[in-house]
């Protein structure tokens, strides 16, 4: 994917939820994850994520409620994304991994922003081929646009008449649980076991 895109998404979206971190920061310390947070968010978590309806491996659709039954890691990408997408989800697939091994269940989901290639048996592979346990959802470009707004997250394809078009996208993973809806996001800097230990920080205190 194009770096120069990639690097404008992701400043593009910490700022704006820099932005709405400065909003809100003095609404008080009721905020029971705030020792959690690194990501300069200490309220105003509400504005990220929300319903959504998508298409599973089974060609069903779903909603967000079917999803998102336990904690959940949900990344934005693409199953023909050459390089960045499939070492994020590796590491998002080992940091679920490293939290197993100490007790604490978390469900991946990987959601596709290229429906027009990544069809319900596609990303079932791509996600089953990560792990056992990875949810793989795509759906119309309706729907898809439609969950790309909920999370805040950019996406632009190349152009189509190449068959192997890339397509620029952010490329953050958002914590989200049924209780709490969007809880924290986290970027692609972090290794496995630091994700790891920042999700367990969260799931203690739920």
């Amino acid at each position: 994917m194009t770096r120069l895109y990639a690097i404008l998404a992701t400043v593009v979206l910490a700022v704006g939820l820099g932005a709405m971190w400065l909003m809100t920061r003095g609404a008080g310390s009721d905020d029971r994850f705030a020792q959690c947070r690194s990501s300069q968010i200490a309220g105003g978590t509400a504005a990220i994520g929300g319903p959504f309806e998508l298409v599973n491996a089974q060609g069903e659709t779903v909603t967000d409620t079917d999803v998102i039954t336990e904690p959940t890691l949900i990344y934005f990408g693409y199953t023909f994304c050459p390089d960045v997408c499939p070492l994020d989800t590796t590491r998002n697939a080992d940091a679920v991994d490293i939290l197993a091994e100490r007790g604490q269940s978390v469900t991946p989901v990987f959601i596709s922003i290229d429906p027009e290639r990544d069809t319900p048996e596609v990303v079932g592979d791509f996600a089953f081929n990560l792990h056992d346990k990875m949810i793989g959802l795509t759906g119309s470009p309706e729907q898809v646009k439609a969950a790309s707004r909920a999370y805040k997250t950019y996406f632009k394809a190349h152009d189509k008449s190449d068959e192997y078009y890339l397509v620029d996208h952010s490329t953050f993973s958002y914590l989200v649980t049924p209780q709490d809806g969007f809880v924290e996001f986290f970027n692609r800097d972090d290794t496995a076991e630091v994700l790891a230990d920042k999700i367990g920080c969260f799931l203690e205190k739920m």
